[in-house]
């Protein structure tokens, strides 16, 4: 069976479960810590309910179209604009895979140095790198098997880890003293986004379900309910040890060969569809080359990128990642969704003028802590700057 065969929905729920078991999600949980327990539960299912809408009309639009996510994009900005796209979903690609590796190595570093004295960053992420590039050599489909015990091990680790945190008396409802504050709206925020980092990855595995509502509902709520139950363990953990570190939180556990097994294996199947993607959306803007060598070629440059570039870039990187699909999504959304029905002319360039000022928007907004968050406001309102713009600038016409 090929790459382009179609997938099954049980299948798409352990590829989608699986990749919300990652570091990202509960560092990030980590981050909202400062709010409490009570506030940041509250701010993690708000901004997964959010970013799940959101994800959910991604995904489905691919799955009945049969279209890879970026190339939806052609629809409205033209060839050209699929092509500036991809490209941008390349980069944030291999950024995000980066991001991931980078605290995978910390998280081992940490952990490795405390329990076996040994903390070689470079051992870590050349090991990671390896193993995700036989990942892609073989194939999700031949590994897809594998694919699911791991993610079924990792879900009863993560067990282990919350009755660790929540099962005990350490946990404080309070967030004191746990590094710099964060608003209510910022952790809205930041659930959201996490979400819609995947919005132009979903879609390169939905257009594959046999089920196309199905699989997509499927793949949706194993990634929101798998990614909320993440941000809740980071959340918690930070409460439960008094910091933020990720490794530290894990070493709490107790189990810590186990907890260098998660790090690891979570690391490589989340990168995994990050380094895939990557791919899939260079073939866009050349045709001739080999998806999978080019996944293979990111794969080298996020273990390079991770090596060089720290860690603390990533909740800005977050932050532009929502920029630049929150108000994309937006004018794709009333495209596909409401202006497609009717008979009016669509103008690519136009479409890219109003992205712009959704993304130049987003970073205006970012500091006045709308309620739930930037993302939601701007798509929606960059939508209905789209459709409004499209009616009152030009007249209906027949095919």
């Amino acid at each position: 069976m090929t790459e382009n065969s179609k997938t099954t929905t049980m299948s798409q729920f352990f590829l989608w479960f699986g990749a919300s078991i990652s570091l990202a999600e509960i560092m990030t949980g980590a981050l909202i810590a400062p709010l409490g327990f009570q506030k940041g539960m509250s701010a993690i299912i708000v901004g997964h309910l959010i970013g799940m809408l959101i994800l959910f009309g991604a995904a489905w639009m691919s799955s009945k179209n049969r279209q890879s996510a970026i190339a939806s994009t052609a629809n409205t900005f033209g060839a050209k604009g699929a092509q500036f796209f991809a490209t941008l979903n390349m980069v944030q690609l291999i950024g995000w895979a980066a991001v991931v590796i980078t605290m995978g190595t910390h998280a081992l570093r940490t952990i490795s140095r405390e329990q076996f004295a040994f903390g070689n960053t470079f051992f870590w992420a050349m090991a990671i790198g390896l193993l995700l590039i036989v990942w892609i050599v073989v194939g999700l489909k031949k590994m897809s098997i594998v694919h699911s015990v791991i993610v079924f091990c990792l879900f009863l680790f993560t067990l282990l880890l919350a009755y660790t945190i929540f099962g005990h008396q350490g946990m404080v409802l309070q967030g004191e003293g746990l590094g710099v504050s964060i608003t209510y709206s910022e952790a809205v925020e930041l659930s959201t986004v996490m979400c819609l980092s995947w919005l132009p990855v979903i879609g390169d595995y939905s257009k594959l379900v046999q089920k196309p509502l199905q699989g997509t509902l499927t793949s949706v709520i194993a990634y929101g309910v798998g990614s909320s139950f993440m941000f809740s363990l980071g959340l918690g953990g930070a409460l439960y040890v008094g910091s933020a570190d990720i490794g530290q939180i894990l070493l709490a556990s107790g189990f810590s060969v186990a907890a260098l097994l998660l790090i690891f294996l979570s690391t490589i199947v989340t990168t995994f569809l990050d380094c895939f993607s990557a791919g899939v959306n260079c073939q866009l803007l050349f045709k001739r080359v080999n998806s999978k060598l080019a996944s293979i070629v990111f794969t080298v440059f996020a273990v390079i990128i991770a090596l060089t570039v720290p860690v603390s870039v990533y909740e800005q990187f977050l932050y532009w990642i929502g920029s630049i699909f929150a108000p994309l999504y937006g004018i794709l959304f009333m495209h596909e969704y409401v202006l497609k029905k009717r008979n009016i002319r669509f103008s690519p360039l136009y479409a890219m003028a109003v992205w712009g000022i959704g993304v130049c928007s987003y970073y205006v907004t970012l500091s006045t802590h709308l309620l739930f968050g930037n993302t939601i406001w701007i798509l929606i309102g960059t939508g209905i700057v789209y459709a409004a713009g499209l009616t009152l600038r030009q007249t209906p016409h027949t095919k």
